[in-house]
């Protein structure tokens, strides 16, 4: 019989292995089982337990409030066969162009993918260019090349989402090399350093599945032509009847080219703006889980309030990593979150962020843009040579100006200038964050630390506009399939995976 465990509770300083004590506990001998979910509940401090859900194969009847027999609810997409005379097209190899691009590379479509950064062993060089020498690759660096900007992150999988196609789609991420930990940890993550080995395996599978790649080949236009559309890429053109554009929400000049000359259709959406915050990492863990914190892997959290009508929260916390330089573009500071698989490093991130909507930045579609790009410009101006502009949290709170660093280091690569970050955010967002790290502090006692550092600006939290899209996911252009975060779609690997895989499925039931 195959069964279902809900609720099995552990305390998280027993050593015992998990096996022995699921034998003891539902008087079972002969068994197999296997994780369906693992949380942490730390709401009482001196009792924290694992909380798991479990799937258990036996002869034996098993009996109790929390135990009811299995049920599958997770799905796996069918493979149709591709049909069509022309290969698909897709732009971009972040997580929704890596998933469309699997799934119709096992439909036998061979896709052609288009990437205007390197493939991943070159961008990484890039990137560490960038971090250790200052110099900038437009098109290969943090936010552009294979993985997309994910791939220089913590590799978080969280998502809010309920589809059924969420288990395929971690599932694939463990065949190409991630552990197996995220098909059931309830704040899943892979880890830089791991998240590059999977790409680059699912980039492999897809070419032995007949799939062609260009890398260092940015998209510059397309032509609707007789029954279908002419992709103009950089020395290269490709006649298809299905372009799919996964371009990230850092691709500004894309997005700009696709709504002044090619006309397609958009409209302004809310994003975010805010800093990085840095605290001990130690600290952390003793603020989530007290004397428990020695047992225990790395803490999270996720805390938001309102600013008068506004939504103030944090984002893609990083236990044990390090604030990340991600700009693409010259003379601006953008700051993210980027944590490696053991989470070993001596600061915890994470971004607190205000809604920005369209009516702070304008009325004109790509007015976003413009707004995020005069905040990463001041922000570059309040320091020298890439330094980021950031304060300490007693400072920033009084209105003053730190003279220094004091029990906290900096993560940041190029270093931070002590700074007055209302010179690089708007006001708002400004005592947005001030009432966010009050109201913090009142939920996660200890948020409020003298010596954490504020890190300005995260500003590529999403994309500020959406590109429109009917039932079918196509544009106003009949061949044009936006997907993913930079067309709007998604906020994160997992969503953003998710919509290029649905992106692909309609594709082929389409036909």
């Amino acid at each position: 019989m195959q069964y279902q465990v809900n609720d099995f509770k552990v305390m998280a300083d027993i050593r015992e292995p998990l096996e022995e004590i699921i034998r003891k506990r539902l008087k079972v001998n002969q068994f197999t089982y296997t994780i369906l979910s693992r949380s942490i509940d730390a709401r009482k401090k001196n009792e924290i337990y694992y909380v798991y859900r479990l799937f258990i194969e036996t002869k034996e009847s098993l009996k109790g409030k929390n135990v009811s027999l299995f049920q599958q609810i997770h799905s796996e997409p069918e493979y149709d066969s591709w049909t069509q005379p022309y290969a698909p097209v897709i732009v971009g190899f972040g997580p929704a162009g890596i998933f469309a691009s699997l799934y119709l590379a096992r439909c036998g479509a061979k896709p052609i993918i288009l990437e205007r950064g390197s493939k991943i062993e070159e961008r990484v060089k890039k990137v560490e260019d960038f971090l250790n020498h200052r110099i900038l690759d437009p098109n290969c660096n943090v936010q552009f090349g294979e993985g997309g900007a994910g791939t220089f992150s913590d590799g978080k999988l969280t998502t809010n989402l309920k589809n059924p196609y969420i288990h395929f789609i971690l599932k694939e991420f463990v065949k190409h090399g991630a552990n197996e930990d995220i098909l059931y940890d309830s704040m899943p993550h892979i880890g830089t350093d791991v998240l590059r080995e999977v790409v680059k395996n699912i980039r492999i599978e897809i070419e032995k599945l007949g799939g062609s790649f260009y890398f260092n080949t940015p998209f510059l236009d397309a032509k609707e032509k007789e029954d279908g559309v002419e992709v103009i890429a950089l020395n290269h053109s490709f006649y298809t009847r299905h372009l799919l554009l996964g371009i990230g929400h850092s691709a500004r000049d894309t997005l700009r080219h696709l709504y002044q000359s090619m006309h397609i259709s958009m409209e302004p959406k809310a994003f975010s703006m805010g800093v990085r915050v840095e605290h001990k990492a130690d600290d952390i863990d003793k603020m989530q889980y007290g004397n428990y914190a020695s047992f225990l892997p790395r803490a999270y959290y996720k805390l938001s309030t309102r600013y008068m009508d506004r939504g103030v929260y944090t984002f893609c916390m990083c236990p044990g990593g390090y604030v990340i330089a991600s700009q693409s573009e010259e003379h601006t500071i953008v700051t993210n979150g980027m944590s490696n698989q053991k989470r070993e490093a001596e600061n915890s991130n994470s971004a607190i962020l205000v809604d920005v909507r369209p009516k702070d930045y304008g009325a004109g579609v790509l007015d976003g843009l413009l707004f995020q790009e005069k905040y990463e410009q001041m922000a570059f101006t309040l320091g020298k040579n890439y330094t980021a502009p950031a304060n300490l949290m007693k400072e920033f709170m009084e209105d003053e100006i730190a003279t220094s660093v004091r029990s906290i280091q900096p993560s940041y690569p190029h270093g931070i200038t002590l700074s007055d970050l209302r010179k690089c955010l708007p006001e708002f967002v400004i005592e947005g964050i001030k009432q966010g790290i009050m109201d913090f502090d009142q939920k996660m006692k200890g948020f409020y630390h003298p010596d954490a550092i504020l890190i300005g600006i995260e500003s590529r939290s999403s994309s500020p506009v959406r590109i429109l899209r009917d039932k079918m996911r196509k544009s106003n252009l009949p061949y044009l399939y936006p997907m993913g975060e930079g067309a709007g779609y998604a906020g994160g690997i997992t969503s953003a995976a998710l919509d290029g895989l649905l992106t692909a499925i309609e594709i082929i039931r389409g036909e």
